[in-house]
């Protein structure tokens, strides 16, 4: 990983390990985010293998295509906090923070739009995929949706990350955050670290289909399994709209498992224990998706075994969601401090990139010589 300076500071000490991420609270969180990220955060957090974890809410690049429902984020703030807190994220290992309150990402934001041409936005393919997604090549394209990818810089760069957990889709962020910050280095000396993804190690690490086997859980689709739904919920979202193989009409017919949902969610979330649990007539999953394959397995037992580890999973969840949220007054106090530790950072960060740009005009009475000086030339 390559380590830069910060600005006139010297950093004679061995780089912090920091790790930056975070949700749009848009919804409440669903078995996507936890498979896809929520259950890595939790193993990196108590990895001991970094110095600062932060989780940013961004609730700010919510808006910028929510922006005439305000409401919608605000009250899902607290959605994503109690999720964050009932999977195992801890308010003692990690910072938890709310983008909107850390002013000095707006000023990083705007000081960054001045390193990137409308050209290269344009080009970012996760930009253009997103703005085909909410059909805003129709409708016209907000310009707060647009700068995006600085915006993210600013938030990487601000908490100092030198590691960014993303999925492959969001590689073109990181690159373009990568160019935001070598370009500002060259131009204003060697300021801002360098960050690196780190993109999950395998297939069940990454992001779920929704049970309609669309490629993203969406509540206006209503694909979704979130981490706070009942078991009643869960077990009607797998028996009446869980995608198998349309193939497979009889219990004798051979089934095909690429594509099949049911053993997409097996494949991430089942174990051998499982099976010794709920379906001792097989040892693993593979044994379960060979008779699968050559027939005389039905969709019925793999979704009942489904339900089962699903509810395995989500009900430790469940209970230490309704835990927190009968106790919203220390969520609140949670989410506060964390968020004043941030700031702290974050307006550290601001304080460096702006003495880096010779802007800090009152931080020292320094800049009254220099004043002089150019008075005395002129």
């Amino acid at each position: 990983m390559t380590v830069t300076g910060a600005g006139r500071h010297s950093m004679e000490k061995t780089q912090k390990q920091i790790i930056l991420t975070g949700d749009r609270p848009t919804g409440r969180l669903h078995l996507g985010h936890y498979v896809g990220s929520l259950k890595r955060r939790v193993e990196l957090q108590n990895s001991g293998q970094f110095d600062e974890i932060n989780i940013l809410i961004a609730d700010d690049q919510a808006l910028t295509d929510n922006a005439d429902n305000p409401g919608k984020i605000r009250d899902n703030i607290i959605n994503v906090v109690l999720d964050y807190l009932s999977v195992g994220i801890d308010p003692e290992k990690t910072t938890i923070c709310v983008q909107s309150a850390l002013p000095a990402l707006h000023a990083l934001t705007f000081y960054y739009m001045n390193l990137v041409t409308t050209a290269r936005v344009s080009r970012n393919p996760t930009v253009k995929s997103e703005i085909q997604l909410r059909g805003f090549a129709d409708e016209g394209l907000p310009v707060g949706f647009f700068v995006y990818p600085i915006s993210q810089a600013a938030d990487i760069t601000a908490f100092n990350a030198t590691v960014v957990p993303v999925g492959e889709d969001q590689l073109p962020m990181i690159e373009q955050t990568r160019e935001i910050v070598e370009k500002f280095n060259k131009v204003y000396g060697e300021t801002l670290v360098l960050p690196k993804a780190m993109i999950p190690e395998n297939e069940t690490q990454r992001r779920l289909p929704g049970v309609d086997g669309k490629a993203k859980m969406s509540k206006s689709l209503g694909n979704c399994i979130y981490l706070s739904d009942d078991p009643k919920t869960v077990k009607k979202q797998v028996n009446g709209k869980m995608f198998t193989d349309p193939t497979h009409l009889r219990i004798e017919d051979p089934g095909h498992i690429e594509g099949n949902v049911v053993f997409t969610y097996l494949d991430a979330l089942c174990t051998d224990g499982h099976f010794a649990e709920y379906l001792p007539a097989y040892a693993n999953l593979e044994e379960m998706k060979d008779h699968y394959r050559r027939g005389g397995l039905g969709d019925g037992v793999c979704k009942k075994f489904l339900i089962q580890v699903l509810e395995e999973t989500l009900a430790p969840i469940r209970a230490e969601r309704a835990k927190w949220a009968a106790d919203i007054d220390t969520v609140y106090d949670i989410l506060k401090e964390g968020t004043r530790k941030a700031r702290e950072t974050t307006d550290a960060t601001l304080a460096r990139v702006q003495e880096a740009m010779r802007i800090d005009y009152f931080a020292d009475r320094r800049i009254i010589g220099e004043w002089e000086e150019l008075l005395r030339k002129i």
